[in-house]
């Protein structure tokens, strides 16, 4: 499918802006004539993050909600579209461990399941019908490159970022009709608090800031995919074709996530 350039957006509704690329994409967006609907579970961190984002001009409303419930997150996106239309959805919320300690536990996959699945289509289907509505529109869909393929050392994080990758993709031909972009985001590794824990060396690490420009870009340009940095996706791109029993024995010597 052609790459159709879509407007700059006016108005960007972000899941998980109190933190991490979700907290730096708010501060590249932010700038005069820009509104911002920002969500985040961190009240504290979501009033600093919407405070400077108004000292960059930008007019924000904020509000402390956890994703995984969906009759609140409905009921907030019904309550921000109403007064400002939103032209960007960006479901960015999203949580990571891994099994370092060991296999990972029921509770520990179903939380990760809960929030990077069930967050994104909270975030993204109460918006589907006022995008159709309003004739135009963009979603970006926050995937990850880990979910290109299962890793051993975070199975359940692969997992979810897989399946928020597949829908994103499938949903982008069904909604081209309607003038609304899909685009699914795939970084490697971000300096942001989520890859802090990790006790390992991360390679191609990227600052927030690099991550939050080539994403803006990405969207700028409704592609597809936007998967970065390209060394990390060509191997992992290589990986996916290759038989698992040849990959298998690589990867489970991968570090693993704690």
């Amino acid at each position: 499918m052609k790459h159709v350039p879509f407007p700059s957006p006016q108005t960007i509704l972000i899941t998980g802006a109190s933190s991490g690329i979700g907290r730096t994409l708010a501060l590249e967006y932010a700038a005069p004539g820009i509104t911002l609907l920002l969500f985040g579970r961190n009240e504290e961190s979501l009033s600093e993050v919407a405070q400077l984002c108004t000292e960059k001009g930008a007019f924000v409303r904020a509000a402390a909600i956890d994703v995984t419930d969906a009759i609140k997150m409905a009921a907030r996106i019904n309550d921000f579209d109403v007064s400002h239309k939103v032209d960007l959805v960006i479901a960015n919320a999203g949580i990571s461990a891994g099994s370092r300690d060991g296999m990972e536990n029921a509770e520990q996959t179903r939380r990760i399941f809960t929030t990077n699945v069930d967050g994104v289509l909270n975030t993204v289907l109460p918006m589907i019908p006022r995008l159709k509505a309003q004739g135009r529109g963009q979603i970006a869909i926050m995937s990850s490159i880990a979910g290109f393929r299962g890793l051993p050392g975070a199975p359940a994080y692969s997992g979810s970022k897989a399946a928020v990758k597949v829908w994103g993709e499938g949903l982008r031909a069904d909604l081209a009709p309607f003038r609304i972009g899909v685009s699914v985001i795939c970084p490697g590794f971000i300096a942001t608090p989520m890859t802090a824990v990790n006790k390992f060396r991360m390679p191609f690490l990227m600052q927030p800031e690099k991550a939050a420009q080539i994403i803006r870009q990405g969207l700028q340009k409704n592609k597809a995919r936007i998967a970065f940095p390209w060394p990390m996706v060509a191997a992992i791109s290589f990986a996916t074709v290759l038989p698992p029993g040849w990959t298998d024995r690589v990867f489970a010597r991968m570090p693993k996530k704690g």
